[in-house]
């Protein structure tokens, strides 16, 4: 290292390495807990890029979304100042999986996010590319650029995403690249080699974009944004824009041959490429030959921002030759004469085995090296903002000498991915989808700010007034709900004249407003000429009240479903424990229970390959442990 080293080039609490969701909200959270933080990216053109999709949000992501704000973090204020369509998805179906999703202009969310990165206090921005990270008797001493650039360290946050060692594939062309015709980060990998940490390969791709003058929208079916816009983030009070519409349209039979017929061409089907690609965000290819018997596939077209004619094709994902692409996007409805601007391509990139990580997203065998994003074998900007968010946090509260925050699968989404990835790892890129937590009907989007607020104001991550906002929101629900248990109605003859105009039973007895509202079709709003005495309430406070009432029973069943999750969560693992001494253990629960060394009795149940007697046995272990100590003292 020290041959390497041209200059001495600052001295740094924590270094980010990558700029991109993970590293922006690692950054952002170091320095606004008060770190003299530095982010190192491969180019300041980069910062917080959308390489694929222009959208945020989503089934299961926008529950993200809303905890990274909750805990403090930057995403969702940034997506409510740059997005330009919006729409809540899952509407007709239960509050759990209702999900925010907005469409982004991608500059603008760059722009943005920059802006905010560049005026933070604390924080300073360079574009260098990190090529070794200095590690002396088990912990972090500095990172090293490839200019010979020597930053020393309390602690680094590795965000790389997909730039590792990336190789770029189209069709029988392939070459060392980035995201997005950037370069590639070549030399870390083999430094993180050098540190005793394990790599692998996985991929992934995006489609091509076209030029907007040259499809047909008009025969494409239009997909409008919702009227009412709900804003990500707590602390923006509306978003008025004016939408763009995106637009829908299907492959047929024509373009599945073109696909069937160049298979061969496919780096995929041709063995070129031995690396996992992630399972739900599949190729077009992949979709046409595991999915035989369907005869179209949805193309949704989406515009990339208001200052470009680049379009989006999403679900047209491919690594098949550029030419061959070009008849493939032609055979389809409205892109009869479309002109690619940018051909879609895969990407194949080096990761970590997640499982080498603590909960808290520090290596177990280095101290102070944390890692966030794609680099943990996860997929989505709302994945790696979340992962970010909570390393940049933990690497404060470790330097500061505090105990790091662990969000368990009961309190977050954010809990739950990172506890996938790190109990039972991944064989490809991770994404989150409500159907992956066992609470969802606790963990909705639409209250994440009571599950979370707290917890980034004790970090220090929420600031005075948002705290003050909060309490004024959470004070509102409490007594309205209150209220609304302690008014009564009664059956007189113009309550129930008015009960029979809004389709439902005319009342028999007095009942209160709160057992009013059970009733599947009553809602707030319908008992306005009723409830005189009506406090005026923001929609977000309307909306959790009727998801409370209406879902009480199911509310209670998970919360002593999560009562019990909590007994082995809180039930702690020694940190010295020799798994390999505890007869009764099966031999694979030895090897797992070693490897991933749990922090508790509920983590350890979790792991593949450990069953629910060898956690008795692990029990009874800990019992009798606990017990002989005791008796020592």
């Amino acid at each position: 290292m020290k041959e390497d080293i041209r200059f001495l080039a600052g001295k740094y609490d924590v270094v980010v390495i990558g700029a991109g969701h993970a590293g922006c909200e690692a950054a952002l959270s170091a320095a606004r807990m008060g770190k003299k933080t530095l982010i190192l990216t491969m180019s300041l053109d980069a910062i917080a890029m959308m390489a694929c999709n222009p959208n945020i949000g989503g089934t299961g992501k926008g529950h993200l979304v809303r905890e990274i704000d909750a805990l403090g973090g930057q995403m969702a204020l940034i997506t409510d100042m740059s997005m330009i369509q919006f729409r809540m998805l899952n509407t007709s179906k239960g509050p759990a999986v209702h999900s925010l999703r907005a469409q982004a202009d991608k500059r603008q969310y760059h722009v943005n996010m920059k802006q905010v990165i560049e005026n933070e206090q604390n924080l300073d921005l360079k574009q260098a590319e990190a090529i070794k990270i200095d590690v002396d008797n088990g912990e972090v001493k500095g990172v090293l650029t490839r200019t010979g650039a020597y930053y020393e360290t309390d602690a680094i946050i590795v965000c790389t995403g997909t730039y590792l060692k990336g190789r770029i594939y189209i069709g029988e062309v392939n070459y060392e690249g980035g995201p997005s015709g950037l370069f590639p980060a070549n030399a870390l990998s083999q430094s993180l080699k050098d540190n005793g940490i394990q790599l692998r390969r996985f991929k992934t791709g995006t489609p091509a974009r076209v030029h907007r003058d040259s499809i047909h929208l008009e025969v494409m079916e239009l997909q409008e944004g919702d009227r009412d816009i709900v804003p990500f983030s707590f602390m923006t009070e509306s978003v008025d824009i004016d939408q763009v519409p995106c637009y829908l349209t299907y492959t047929n039979e024509s373009t599945h041959n073109i696909i069937r017929q160049n298979l061969s061409r496919s780096p995929m089907y041709a063995g070129h490429m031995e690396s996992v690609g992630p399972r739900y965000c599949p190729s077009i290819e992949d979709k046409v030959v595991r999915f035989f018997d369907k005869v179209k596939h949805q193309i949704f077209v989406e515009p990339e921002g208001l200052d470009t004619k680049e379009m989006y094709i999403q679900g047209f994902s491919t690594t098949l030759p550029e030419e061959v692409q070009l008849l493939m996007y032609q055979s389809v409805k409205g892109l009869e004469n479309c002109q690619i601007m940018r051909p879609a391509y895969a990407i194949e990139y080096d990761c970590i085995d997640p499982t080498q990580l603590k909960r808290t997203l520090e290596i177990k065998t280095i101290e102070n090296l944390y890692f966030a994003g794609q680099v943990n074998g996860s997929s989505g900007y709302e994945e790696a903002a979340g992962q970010g968010l909570i390393a940049g946090i933990n690497a404060v509260l470790k330097l500061n000498g505090r105990q790091q925050i662990i969000l368990d699968r009961s309190e977050a989404y954010i809990g739950v991915l990172i506890d996938d990835l790190v109990t039972k790892g991944t064989d490809e890129p991770y994404r989150m989808m409500t159907s992956r937590a066992e609470y969802r009907l606790v963990l909705r989007q639409d209250n994440a700010d009571l599950r979370l607020t707290e917890k980034g104001y004790d970090v220090g991550l929420v600031g005075e007034d948002r705290m003050a906002k909060f309490l004024g929101k959470k004070d509102q629900l409490e007594k309205e709900i209150l209220r609304l248990k302690g008014t009564m109605i009664t059956p007189k003859p113009a309550i129930n004249e008015y009960m029979m105009t809004i389709d439902t039973v005319p009342l028999k007895s007095a009942i209160s407003l709160y057992e009013l509202l059970r009733r599947p079709e009553l809602n707030y709003e319908r008992l306005t000429d009723i409830d005189i005495s009506r406090p005026m309430l923001d929609d977000s406070i309307i909306t959790q009240i009727e998801t409370q009432i209406k879902y009480e029973g199911y509310i209670a069943k998970q919360l002593k479903q999560i009562e019990q999750f909590k007994k082995l969560e809180n039930k702690k693992i020694p940190e010295d424990i020799d798994y390999n001494e505890i007869k009764g253990l099966s031999l694979e629960a030895r090897q797992k229970l070693s490897k991933i060394v749990p922090d508790s009795l509920g983590q350890a149940s979790r792991i593949s390959g450990v069953s629910p007697a060898d956690i008795n046995v692990l029990m009874i272990y800990m019992e009798q442990k606990k017990r002989m100590k005791d008796s020592d003292e």
